[in-house]
């Protein structure tokens, strides 16, 4: 519903009668639509993060790593186009995302792991910043998946792959190693 109507459109009688669900019946699970919204965040966010956390914690190397990253992240739209509209247009942007701010930027430190560790190994380039290699990371996958929110990006099945060899072509290869020995 949240993801047809908006957030600030859907009724909870809506939202009961999407579930098939009597409207008090929705009452006893959820004391308000506030909650609905923040159920969805934590239930799919916590799946997302444990899903990137597993593959920080997996002996590939840095770069298979940022593309299994990628690749969870962007086939989240293929898997739960919903989800990702809800989350892109609704908690990401909201008022209230500063209350979730340690809920979100935790994909953005298991990345900036991953940089690090490359680094360390001598697969990615150590002049760059890791926090901030991490943000341009993961900004741009959510430039993405705002594109095909907001349908501005193709979002079909040969897309969704492309859009994934593309980020991590682009900013790994921005990563490498082999580039700053080229400077």
């Amino acid at each position: 519903m949240f993801a047809r109507k908006g957030y600030h459109t859907s009724r909870v009688g809506d939202i009961a009668e999407e579930a098939g669900v009597a409207h008090g019946l929705l009452y006893h699970y959820f004391s308000s639509k506030d909650e609905v919204l923040e159920t969805i965040f934590r239930e799919n966010w916590g799946v997302l993060v444990e899903r990137i956390h597993a593959v920080e914690q997996s002996n590939d190397s840095a770069r298979d790593q940022l593309r299994h990253v990628a690749a969870i992240i962007l086939r989240t739209w293929r898997h739960q186009p919903d989800v990702v509209r809800v989350l892109v247009r609704e908690i990401a942007r909201s008022p209230e995302m500063q209350e979730r701010i340690s809920d979100l930027v935790k994909p953005i430190e298991a990345i900036r792991h991953i940089i690090e560790r490359g680094q360390e190994s001598g697969e990615l380039r150590a002049d760059l910043d890791p926090a901030l290699a991490a943000v341009v990371f993961y900004g741009g996958i959510d430039e993405v998946l705002t594109g095909w929110v907001l349908g501005q990006l193709p979002s079909g099945v040969a897309d969704v792959e492309a859009a994934e060899r593309t980020v991590v072509e682009v900013l790994t290869a921005g990563f490498a190693a082999s580039l700053a020995a080229a400077d």
